[in-house]
């Protein structure tokens, strides 16, 4: 990822330097199972703990020649070892340690997203409660529709985005994955022995069976994951982009001092952070479909993933960590206009209220058709001619005979939508936190 979309962490947790990093730990992993079990002296091992090092500028500088870059890595290391280090990298394959330091790596990553889940959820949550009696017109099609609560919107958001920590957490488990299986995963070479206590000593589960690879099934349910978490925050954004929109003016994205819109228009203040989330969730999707294209190979394994993930593993990480950072400042630092939506809900003069109405004259004895032909004609006439809705219902014979005036005043309240709101935010956030 670019370093304008790379925020630090998640950077120096994919740099070159850190990768390397991994590939060590795993190489003495192996090392140290290897001398548990006597296939290595105990001296070697400790020659190799003390000695192994590395620098990223050598092993590119070597591979120049090897074109491989886990034999310029073995190929540096063994020159700051000496020896003993005819003892790394015994009886594995490149694989064993790429594949194995990549689920270090991708489980590393995931914690921090999950860090960054939380953050939003707090946001969301806070949000949420500030405007859980706030009005605002509901929309369906891009049109008004009924009366809802603004602050509904964000317990929304935070329920769903609760169902994407734990598909997180899921992705998590799933790709803590490691493999010591040898060149095609027969074990030809090592006890699976060795496997389960390499991943006993790197925190990871041992592949039950692998072939030269651990299969990229598992890596593409991490993008996945990745993915929808990422159309999740853009669904958010989209959402914050139409209530910025000028005729809306709902709410709006913080303007911070000295902040420019536009180079040939002052006036402007543009959503651009919401837009930039929701261009780069175009990314990350994209990412899942190479992901899922990764998973078919060749026999025991090809290396047509290999260019690939080199890209979209640390891509996605890096974007969506980034999104999830951005996403949580948009939220926290949004900018609400309640009085700007109670002009809204009125600007069709009444028409959000006809599903009440309708609702009212069927209690009163009026068949459903009747009474959506009463309603619909006097709400078609508000569309087409202007006019209050209200009074012409109010005048209108047909609904007069059935409903009192002070019941066709209790249709046009909005306090009746929002009247199970703390039912709802009981059921999303608990009893105890939405009294």
């Amino acid at each position: 990822m670019i370093p304008r979309y790379t925020l630090p962490e998640m950077g120096a947790l994919w740099s070159e330097e850190n990768r390397f990093r991994k590939w060590l730990d795993v190489e003495i992993a192996v090392c140290e199972v290897h001398a548990g079990m006597g296939t290595i002296p105990r001296g070697a091992l400790e020659e190799i703990k003390s000695k192994a090092s590395f620098t990223v500028e050598r092993i590119n500088e070597i591979e120049k020649t090897t074109d491989h870059d886990v034999i310029a890595f073995t190929t540096a290391l063994a020159e700051s070892i000496g020896g003993a280090a005819r003892f790394v990298h015994y009886g594995l394959t490149s694989s064993d340690v790429v594949d194995t330091a990549n689920a270090l790596l991708l489980r590393d990553s995931c914690d921090l997203l999950l860090a960054k889940v939380d953050a939003l959820l707090e946001v969301l949550r806070r949000r949420a409660f500030e405007f859980k009696d706030t009005p605002q017109v509901g929309r369906t099609h891009g049109v008004h529709a009924e009366p809802t609560s603004f602050g509904l919107t964000f317990a929304l958001w935070f329920d769903e985005t609760r169902r994407n920590r734990v598909r997180l957490e899921r992705a998590r488990a799933g790709v803590a994955v490691g493999k010591i299986s040898g060149a095609v995963g027969a074990f030809a070479h090592l006890d699976p022995e060795v496997e389960e206590k390499v991943c006993a000593l790197l925190g990871l589960t041992p592949a039950p069976v692998s072939t030269q690879v651990i299969q990229r099934d598992v890596y593409a349910e991490y993008l996945c994951a990745l993915a929808v978490v990422a159309s999740s925050l853009d669904k958010f954004a989209l959402q914050i982009r139409h209530w910025q929109r000028t005729e809306v003016r709902e709410a709006q994205e913080h303007f911070r001092a000295g902040q420019k819109g536009s180079s040939s228009m002052p006036h402007k203040r543009n959503p651009i952070l919401s837009e930039r989330i929701c261009g780069m969730a175009r990314l990350v999707r994209g990412y899942a479909v190479a992901g899922l294209e990764n998973v078919a190979l060749w026999h025991e394994r090809d290396i047509s993933h290999s260019s690939a993930e080199r890209v979209i593993l640390p891509d996605a990480s890096a974007a969506l960590d980034y999104m999830l950072a951005k996403a949580t400042s948009l939220v926290d630092n949004l900018v609400v206009y309640p009085e700007r939506m109670l002009e809204n809900l009125d600007a069709t003069r009444g028409l959000v209220f006809s599903g009440q109405l309708l609702l009212a004259l069927t209690q009163a004895g009026v068949s459903r058709e009747e009474a959506y032909e009463w309603v619909q004609r006097n709400a078609m006439k508000t569309w087409d001619e202007g006019g209050d809705f209200r009074e012409r219902v109010l005048t209108d014979t047909d609904i007069a005979s059935h409903l009192s005036r002070e019941q066709i005043e209790r249709v046009f309240a909005p306090a009746h939508y929002l009247r199970n709101v703390d039912k709802i935010f009981a059921r999303v956030f608990g009893d105890s936190e939405a009294v």
